[in-house]
């Protein structure tokens, strides 16, 4: 289902933190739809390792290259935020084929509760296929290096943070 020329996709996710993976599938997303609203989900029954505040900041900065992307956070259900926004297409990205189970599953919720709501998968580039941000949450609690993983603006404030905790 192609969206009008109007209304933005979703690309929704934690970005908890942002990986290159994500940023490339935003780029992917900005190059085939004319306005992408990257929508990070401030879930209260999790502890994320940044607010949903600084993940948006993180975001803008990373994708302040691409004019046709913009940030926004949310709580609630991705359907309620995707009718505010006017939108009736979801962009997921999909790394591995055990992400399909569960994001094919809330592809058919999402379309069950708004009805012409549909999800559109990106696969992941082969560079990124094996990066998830709780891999780099791990990675980086046991002190490794990540910044092959991360953008800049999600480095900088990783190592803030391991400096404020240090």
């Amino acid at each position: 289902m192609a969206p009008s020329h109007d209304a933005p996709v979703i690309y929704p996710g934690s970005f908890d933190p942002m990986t290159n993976g994500h940023l490339d599938v935003a780029r992917r997303a900005a190059r085939t739809f004319p306005h992408v609203v990257v929508a990070v989900v401030a879930n209260p029954n999790k502890r994320p390792m940044f607010s949903a505040h600084a993940r948006v900041a993180m975001l803008r900065d990373a994708c302040s290259g691409l004019s046709n992307v913009e940030v926004a956070s949310f709580d609630g259900l991705l359907v309620d935020f995707v009718r505010q926004q006017g939108a009736r297409l979801i962009v997921k990205g999909l790394r591995i084929v055990a992400d399909f189970e569960g994001e094919f599953t809330m592809a058919l919720i999402n379309r069950k509760l708004a009805g012409n709501v549909d999800t559109m998968f990106l696969p992941a580039s082969v560079e990124y296929a094996y990066v998830s941000s709780s891999s780099v949450r791990e990675i980086f609690a046991l002190g490794g290096d990540v910044s092959d993983f991360v953008p800049p603006s999600v480095l900088r404030a990783m190592a803030d943070l391991r400096r404020d905790v240090g």
